[in-house]
This record gives structure tokens, C-alpha cells and sequence, in this order.
């Protein structure tokens, strides 16, 4: 199930948040390539995530969202979210949120899913969210309140708002339960705070982070299929290292967190961290892969932003009119994958979308 630490010889790392820029796997072809900061050294690698692949370096760059997409703008109230005669209600899916509430809430009026105040207003809808709540943006515990709480209004409703596990979440529960503990990694020894901070990490999250949260988040599912749609939150093919049915991955992915076991726990969110599987060559049979083990004729997910999976990036200064154009979905391997992160973190947009795609 789990793998032990990587291999290979230790990497002392001494990088500082300000030593990374844009990957440079992104203008490869490839899905990763390790680089490293001034005056450090970093071993060649030729294949595509390594063994020893580990996301001690920042994973993507937060590239600053211009100031005109943060003026506020009163929503037009929005038609609640059409609901059929009879049984369960229309299926939306949301993208990697990254803290950043105010979009979430602008993007769930859109749809119909919340009123004015900020209430359940969708009846039986059922909504999922594909992970990936804090870190980058300002509010990550303001969105997981949201959604513990539009899960309540939800269910009250007839309907449901669920929540998958995405590799923010194992960071953050890793970064409060071990802190500076050292882990084992391909790149010598680690530590999950290094990571969180690396990776987007906010002190005001950490600060109001309660122990309801914690819970909440360590329960979350890893792996869900519904009406024919398997939902992950990485675009990844690490799922089939944690069971051979959806169930068995959600029940592995719980007991490694609840056995709190750091070097286990550093394991699981190195390979959560991994992307690109679904890209390039091989991608369509790699999510088949997937759907053949766990069902589901598509797979959908988050946490690659779609600018990266086309090959597109803005400025990272976020200079006007740099930002990345994604109004909607990306589908790509052949029609089999949809992608959802719109990229709110470098001035995109954080999509709320109904399944079936209309367009």
C-alpha cells in the first residue's frame, strides 16, 4: 500500500519561499522536472516522477490576482438550480477553492446553489467539492466552514454538499499534527510546516484552526463515482496504490491518517501531490486505468489548473490583461477526463459547473 521513504542520496535542501518561480515542468514536456535554487544541486532525473518524487519545493506559483478582480460586485440574485420531478436533484461539481471564499460564494450564487445571504437554496441538488480548500488565498477556513455548513442546510433541503480529500488537506493536517517533525523523503530530510509554507501555507488559517476542522477533514473520501462520473481530486494514478475498489481507497487513506504515523502521512500526500498523468501520451489509457478499477465512464477532477494543462500561464507579476482566459471545464485524453481547476489562484476562475457539461 503505502511505500517507505525515498530512495537515493540526501538533497540538503536549504530553499526559502522567494527561491521559486515557475516550474520547469511546466514548459516541458513532461510532466516534472526537479529544479533547484541558486547554488543548489539536484540530482538528474529522466522519468517522470520519480520514485523519489517529493513536494518539499513549491509544487505551482501563486501568481498575484490583479486588482480588478477583487473590486466587490453585488451578484444579480440568481434562479435557484432547476430540480427534476422526480428523483435525486441535478449534480454540480466545484474546482480547487485555495481560500479564496468571496469567489466561491460569487460562483455557487451563479448556479443557483446559494441565495443572497449565502444560504442552501438548491433543494435536492447535489453538490461535490474536489478538495483543495486552503492555502494561496485568504480565507481557507472560512471556506471549510461554508461547506460544513452548506452540508447541514443541504441535507435538511433533501439534497447533499459533499467534499473529497485533496492534497491541501493531508499538508494541513500534517503541518499541525507533526510540524517540524522530520520525514523521510527523496529529497533528504523534510518537514510538512516547511511544506505547508511552501505551498501556500496561511498563518491565519493555521491560527483558527479548530479541532471540528481537523475531524472534518481527516473523514473526507479520496475517491467517489456518481451518475457515472468518477470524482478524484488529483489527476493522478496513485489511487491504485490504495486499493482496488473505491471503498478500500477511502478506508486505507483513513486508517493511514488515524495510525498518525508522520513518515506514512508524508507518503500519502507526496503522491496526492502528483499530476499530469491524464495529459500527455498515455493519458487516455491511464484514466482508464482507473475507471476499469474503481467504475465510472469519465473521471473528474482538480488540483492541475487547466493554464498548466494547456500549456498556458500568466504573469507572475499579474500584470493587467495576463492573467489565464478559463471560463469552463477542460476535456481532454480523449474525452475521458474533465478538468475542473480553473486556476483562481493565478487570476482564474474558480469554477462551479453542472454534470453533464452543456458546453
Amino acid at each position: 500500500m503505502t511505500q517507505g521513504a525515498g530512495q537515493g542520496p540526501e538533497v540538503e535542501r536549504t530553499a526559502t519561499l522567494r527561491d521559486f518561480r515557475v516550474p520547469a515542468y511546466v514548459h516541458e514536456t513532461g510532466p516534472y522536472v526537479r529544479t533547484a535554487p541558486p547554488g543548489d544541486t539536484v540530482p538528474p532525473v529522466d522519468e517522470a516522477y520519480p520514485d523519489g518524487y517529493t513536494p518539499t519545493q513549491r509544487d505551482l506559483p501563486v501568481i498575484n490576482r490583479p486588482e480588478r478582480l477583487q473590486v466587490p460586485v453585488e451578484p444579480a440574485p440568481a434562479a435557484p438550480a432547476p430540480q427534476p420531478a422526480t428523483g435525486p436533484g441535478p449534480l454540480f461539481v466545484v474546482g480547487d477553492v485555495h481560500g479564496y471564499l468571496d469567489e466561491l460564494m460569487t460562483a455557487l450564487r451563479e448556479q443557483g446553489l446559494i441565495d443572497t445571504s449565502g444560504q442552501w437554496c438548491a433543494g435536492t441538488a447535489r453538490l461535490w467539492f474536489l478538495g483543495d480548500f486552503t492555502d494561496r488565498g485568504p480565507d481557507g477556513i472560512g471556506v471549510i466552514d461554508l461547506v460544513m455548513r452548506l452540508s447541514a442546510e443541504a441535507a435538511a433541503a433533501g439534497g447533499y454538499c459533499k467534499a473529497l480529500m485533496g492534497n491541501h488537506e493531508l499538508l494541513l493536517l500534517g503541518a499541525k499534527r507533526f510540524g517540524d517533525t522530520p520525514v523521510n523523503s527523496g529529497a533528504g530530510t523534510a518537514t510538512f510546516q516547511a511544506a505547508w509554507l511552501l505551498n501556500g501555507g496561511q498563518k491565519t488559517d493555521m491560527d483558527r484552526l479548530q479541532d471540528h476542522h481537523l475531524q472534518w477533514m481527516a473523514r473526507l473520501d479520496a475517491v467517489e463515482e456518481v451518475d457515472g462520473y468518477l470524482l478524484v481530486h488529483s489527476d493522478t494514478t496513485a489511487y491504485l496504490d490504495y486499493g482496488d475498489s473505491i471503498e478500500a481507497v477511502n478506508d486505507t487513506v483513513r486508517e493511514t491518517l488515524t495510525r498518525n504515523d508522520a513518515d506514512e502521512c508524508w507518503d500519502l500526500f507526496r503522491k496526492f501531490t502528483k499530476r499530469f498523468s491524464f495529459r500527455d501520451e498515455g493519458g487516455a489509457d491511464a484514466v482508464r486505468s482507473l475507471l476499469d478499477t474503481y467504475g465510472g465512464t469519465r473521471i473528474v477532477h482538480g488540483h492541475s489548473p487547466i493554464p498548466y494543462l494547456l500549456g498556458e500561464v500568466g504573469s507572475e507579476d499579474g500584470e493587467e490583461g495576463t492573467g489565464p482566459a478559463v471560463e469552463d471545464p477542460h476535456v481532454y485524453a480523449d474525452g475521458l477526463a474533465i478538468a475542473m481547476d480553473g486556476g483562481v489562484t493565478m487570476a482564474g476562475k474558480l469554477l462551479v459547473r453542472q454534470l453533464p457539461l452543456t458546453t
